[in-house]
């Protein structure tokens, strides 16, 4: 049986490793930050716990599958997650947020087992990932920061494909793309992008003028 103090060591060890990565996803202004993270990390320990009390409780009364709290947490997480997808347009954030939900939950349902090293090891990769991975991404796609351009364009079928091919025609590298209704039946297109090779914002503006129904194109550094 489990010690009260054991109880208790895996219970804070749940606040803590849970808030270290909630700590990080309420720095990036995410929809499911600190309190979040550390509740389903806690939950998750206190569901493997009662999997543990009722395992060693039950064992020569009835069959108890000891692992099978513990799937319902892994399965279940995934309505939490979903609420922190956002779409907006044809983008699409809190992916990231969502898979830190999930990989929490892992890490309450390790903690609960008492499998300290590998929810603490596992902790230190999740924060590398979310803190300095994030920042390979001007390393692959350049140091030349985020440009905005701004599209308007008729409102027709296949519009977005015909601008997204132009764009990979210059190598822009773009992030998020929302598109609204704008004034007389047109489209406004929000790209940010990096721009990885050296290309004149003339140049692109120019190229994009070209393309059949677009009506106003800027472009903010």
């Amino acid at each position: 049986m489990v010690s009260n103090f054991e109880i208790l060591l895996r219970l804070a060890l749940a606040c803590l490793l849970g808030g270290l990565i909630g700590i990080e996803r309420e720095r990036n202004r995410q929809p499911a930050g600190l309190r979040t993270h550390i509740l389903v990390c806690i939950g998750a320990t206190l569901v493997m716990l009662c999997n543990i009390f009722l395992f060693e409780k039950y064992r020569f009364v009835a069959n108890i599958d000891p692992a099978r709290l513990g799937a319902q947490v892994i399965s279940g997480i995934g309505f939490l997650g979903a609420g922190t997808i956002i779409k907006e347009g044809l983008s699409v954030r809190g992916l990231t947020t969502a898979a830190s939900l999930w990989v929490v939950g892992c890490l309450g349902v390790a903690i609960g087992l008492g499998f300290y090293a590998g929810a603490i090891v596992t902790t230190s990769f999740i924060l590398i990932i979310l803190m300095i991975f994030s920042k390979l991404g001007y390393l692959v796609y350049g140091k030349g920061g985020k440009t905005l351009i701004i599209i308007k364009s008729i409102n027709a079928e296949g519009r977005l494909n015909m601008i997204s091919k132009k764009l990979d025609e210059f190598e822009l590298h773009a992030s998020d793309i929302s598109v609204e209704p704008a004034e007389d039946n047109l489209i406004a297109l929000r790209v940010k992008v990096t721009i990885t090779k050296d290309v004149s914002s003339i140049k692109i503006m120019e190229e994009l003028y070209k393309l059949e129904g677009i009506k106003y194109v800027q472009i903010l550094e």
